[in-house]
């Protein structure tokens, strides 16, 4: 184990030598491993979006397979996704790669905003994995029973050695749809995470916009010109960056932009990325490609 990932782990002081066990295994995995930098390959998409409009782009990711030998051969921190997939490839794979289960998730069809409980903390146990995933969205209607069922969640995975990452995605309530990726919301809903005792927090990349009225005299001085900038922010809102914190890689892009949005949380002191459509909807030796920059640039190689 590197400096850099036993003063990671220091900064978790209530938690048992299994969950820092397990921190350890996704922060020592692959081409990133012991630098305290992340790339998690997520695939749950098939939920939020329906398989046709998430692998029919590229067939080959129909199979739960292709996407933990993808994140095996790309080098990568992690995998994580629903329960079958999972459960679709955990013999196969079992101790290549750690993985997070994602524990609830909605389907593009539902008018509230909300997800279902869709796997269980024995349910991570039973497949070896390192972590449970769990969405919460501040600003909706039901933010409160999320709020109290990743409580009694993540104390269940913590109580049996198990970390939690939490996606933090604030929607609804009197957020505008420009004021989902503001700054002062993004920064705010990162923080709502590690208070409620995420692991790992992952959240949207945040533009110059405020959305609070009652925010703006707090962001007027500062200087968030930057995506970098933008990104220390919100680590800063990480417990000081006492929490880790991962950047999602959004809507489908060009590679470009991804590259720069890898600069950019690595210039901001950003933990990494967890990137998903990105990947997995381009061919193979595309993604491996463009994975592999990714890796490079976090590796501080360009």
């Amino acid at each position: 184990m590197t400096p850099t990932v036993k003063s990671i782990l220091s900064n978790y002081e209530s938690d048992n030598p299994g969950t820092k066990g397990n921190l350890a295994r996704i922060l020592m995995q692959g081409r990133l491993g012991g630098t305290g930098k992340l790339v998690i390959l997520p695939v749950d998409q098939g939920f939020e979006h329906g398989p046709a409009r998430s692998f029919a782009i590229n067939p080959p990711a129909y199979d739960p397979h292709y996407h933990y030998q993808l994140a095996i051969d790309a080098g990568l921190s992690a995998y994580a996704a629903p329960l079958g997939p999972l459960e679709a490839g955990a013999d196969t794979f079992a101790g290549q790669i750690p993985t997070i289960l994602k524990v609830n998730s909605s389907n593009s069809w539902a008018g509230s905003i909300d997800q279902a409980v869709t796997g269980s903390v024995d349910d991570a146990l039973r497949l070896g994995c390192a972590a449970i995933g769990f969405t919460i969205y501040p600003g909706s209607d039901d933010i409160f029973e999320q709020m109290e069922e990743i409580r009694e969640m993540s104390a269940e995975a913590k109580s049996v050695g198990i970390a939690t990452v939490i996606w933090s995605y604030p929607r609804g309530g009197e957020i505008s749809k420009k004021g989902e990726l503001a700054l002062d919301v993004g920064a705010y809903a990162a923080h709502m995470a590690a208070l409620l005792g995420a692991h790992i927090i992952k959240v949207k990349l945040p533009t110059d916009h405020i959305e609070q009225k009652d925010a703006v005299s707090a962001y007027k001085d500062g200087d968030w010109s930057t995506q970098a900038k933008r990104v220390a922010h919100v680590r800063q809102a990480c417990f000081a960056g006492r929490r880790l914190v991962v950047f999602s890689g959004g809507a489908s892009k060009g590679s470009d932009a991804v590259y720069q949005d890898a600069r950019d949380i690595r210039d901001g002191g950003g933990n990494g990325s967890i990137i998903g459509r990105n990947t997995f909807q381009r061919p193979r030796a595309e993604a491996l490609e463009l994975l592999d920059r990714i890796v490079r640039i976090y590796k501080n190689e360009e």
